[in-house]
């Protein structure tokens, strides 16, 4: 005896009415049959009359439709007066599969609390290619009794959708309600899924959803990667090896939604920048139902299809749907053009394509000036000082090894920041690319502070050995080596960083994202050398000024430290104050202009101080003036 109940909500009865003749002349029943089509539904007495099919004149065999759609029989226990008749009569075992041809299914009737209080007359169904069945009816043992046909709830849950939308204007709030369409339509696909010893499909288009399911079992002739497609998306999903971890069987199911980002919002992916958000694609989910083991043996691959033009200098994000906003982890784009984009996941969820459209900036003539202007000029006397450096490289009264490589990486940081800002709607489409200059830019900024802690140590020891009778004019430590430590630091910083991060370069910027911390790989070792280099500052004042008081100090040696410590005093306020202002640059404009001004100019102050003020340099400068006067001449 039957006691399951159909209250749990997952699908809903229907009466069955002929309404049209037969398709084809062929004996196969399941190309010679007769249409039932019932637009009309209810639960109970609704028109005041009682539904019977036991005086029906049945003949032949028959295919159910509701409202265009394929639907069946029930197989499982219909509860006392649906189908509008006092007898809903449902198949009393499971559907055939088509590999089992015509058979034999007993129809019970619900009366009571007995699912199957009456046994009615037998009835023949077989499962037909095309994910169907018919039935070959006869008329019913009992009066007020009908053949109930089922339609999932999927279509009349997503009928309520439209008004679930107009009358919710909170985005919170349809995001909560989203989630429950979600899982209450993972619930319904569910329960249509039934193993199979080899494979099936089963379709259902709606208005508002389109769904594939495909089946595989212990004996499927599948032999390679499966694709399943909808009309605006296609997955890519190794459904054979997740099959082998579940005993031969698996399903996977994917779904595209024509409405869900009215409720799913494309506002909900939040980033860094006050970026325009635009859904780019249907909604889509991709689930494994009733596989027990849902781990993925590889990467799915999802092809979306565009709905709206894009814009090549926006920036496109494959996102999936984490609960209360859209991510981007286990996420990356691996292909696009003006019509899809392939996405690459790791985990099965509810996925989009948003693109991210920058607002229109607010008009700031000085801020204009300063990136136009102040960025060139700073580049300019940047190149003319490692130019100066690089020539004057054999004269250790103007330059040294430490400074030439400081000004050296400054000017490949800065032009390179400089070029991908003009570019960079072209290169952050491209995300290794736009990782690979953060990374860049990441290691030559740092190799700067790095070689500006190596000048200071060295200036340490060079007034530290003023206090010595006979102190050698020498090199202190080999050029080699501190090439090798200039340049092996920093490198280590960003292999740690990448290493601990992996995905920490690559903002919309093409810089260090600022999520997660991870600023600080940059910022840490800036703030640890500033502070290292104004201690080892505070030292060697205190020294020279000891120095000052010996006798036996050489007065042009002295006079040459103390230059010497000047600059280099010098350089650690022109490198280490704009670094420092950039930590207040959300305060204001204002504060990000004194910021981008300070940290642009830096070549020129390095060109006034070691260049124009070394005398040198300005005799040096002359000579060449001269000659080219001559040649010119």
């Amino acid at each position: 005896m039957c006691t399951s109940h159909l209250n749990i909500a997952l699908f809903e009865t229907d009466h069955i009415n002929s309404t049209s003749g037969v398709i084809s002349s062929s004996p196969d029943p399941c190309f010679n049959y007769t249409i039932l089509d019932d637009p009309w539904r209810a639960t109970h007495y609704t028109d005041g009359t009682i539904r019977c099919d036991h005086d029906r004149g049945w003949s032949g065999w028959y295919r159910l439709f509701y409202q265009g759609v394929s639907v069946q029989m029930a197989d499982w226990c219909v509860d006392q007066y649906r189908c509008g008749t006092d007898f809903p009569l449902w198949l009393a075992s499971p559907h055939p599969q088509p590999e089992d041809g015509v058979v034999t299914r007993q129809v019970c009737g619900t009366w009571s609390s007995s699912c199957c209080y009456f046994q009615s007359n037998p009835i023949q169904v077989k499962a037909c290619p095309g994910n169907y069945y018919v039935y070959e009816f006869v008329s019913p043992a009992y009066f007020n009794s009908a053949y109930c046909s089922v339609r999932t709830y999927l279509g009349q849950l997503f009928d309520y959708q439209s008004i679930i939308i107009a009358d919710t204007p909170n985005d919170n709030k349809l995001a909560t309600l989203g989630n429950m369409f979600l899982l209450a339509t993972e619930i319904l696909i569910s329960a249509v899924v039934k193993p199979t010893p080899t494979q099936s499909n089963i379709d259902n288009i709606l208005n508002s959803t389109e769904v594939r399911i495909f089946i595989v079992g212990w004996n499927t002739t599948l032999k390679k990667t499966l694709q399943l497609n909808t009309s605006d998306a296609l997955l890519d999903i190794d459904l054979i090896g997740i099959s082998k971890n579940n005993n031969g069987n698996a399903a996977v199911s994917l779904i595209t939604y024509k409405n869900m980002e009215e409720m799913l919002k494309p506002s909900l992916f939040r980033t860094e920048n006050d970026t325009v958000k635009t859904m780019m694609s249907r909604v889509v989910s991709a689930f494994l139902p009733k596989t027990t083991n849902k781990t993925l043996t590889k990467p799915v691959n999802f092809t979306l299809r565009h709905i709206r033009k894009m814009d090549p200098k926006d920036l496109l994000d494959c996102v999936y749907w984490n609960v209360s906003e859209w991510v981007v982890d286990g996420c990356s784009i691996t292909e696009t053009n003006s019509s899809y984009t392939v996405c690459s996941c790791e985990h099965l969820s509810t996925f989009a394509l948003i693109m991210q459209t920058q607002r229109p900036p607010k008009s700031n003539y000085l801020m204009e000036i300063v990136n136009t202007v102040a960025v060139t000029v700073g580049l300019v006397f940047l190149f003319l000082a490692v130019l100066t450096f690089a020539v004057l490289a054999k004269n250790s009264r103007v330059t040294n090894t430490a400074l030439l490589n400081l000004s050296l990486c400054l000017l490949l940081a800065h032009l390179l920041f400089l070029l991908t800002q003009h570019l960079l709607p072209y290169i952050r489409i491209h995300k290794r690319v736009c990782a690979a200059i953060a990374g860049i830019l990441h290691f030559l900024f740092l190799s700067a502070f790095v070689w500006m802690f190596i000048e200071a140590i060295l200036l340490f020891i060079t007034v530290k050995n003023l206090s010595k009778i006979r102190s050698k004019k020498k090199e202190v430590v080999h050029w080699g080596l501190l090439l090798v430590i200039g340049y092996v630091i920093s490198l280590a910083v960003v292999s740690v960083s990448v290493g601990v991060v992996p995905d920490g370069y690559g903002s919309e910027e093409c810089w260090i994202k600022k999520d997660r911390g991870f600023t600080w790989s940059f910022l840490g070792p800036v703030c640890f050398i500033l502070a290292v280099n104004l201690v080892l500052f505070i030292v060697i004042i205190i020294r020279l000024s000891w120095s000052i008081k010996k006798v036996n100090t050489e007065v042009a040696q002295l006079r040459s430290t103390r230059t010497m410590v000047f600059k280099s005093l010098a350089q650690f306020v022109i490198l280490g104050c704009p670094w420092i202002l950039g930590f207040f640059t959300h305060i204001s404009e204002n504060m990000e202009i004194v910021f981008l001004f300070f940290n642009s100019q830096q070549g020129t102050f390095i060109f006034l101080v070691h260049c124009v003020l070394n005398e040198e340099v300005r005799r040096q400068y002359k000579r060449w003036w001269g000659a080219l006067w001559r040649c010119h001449k």
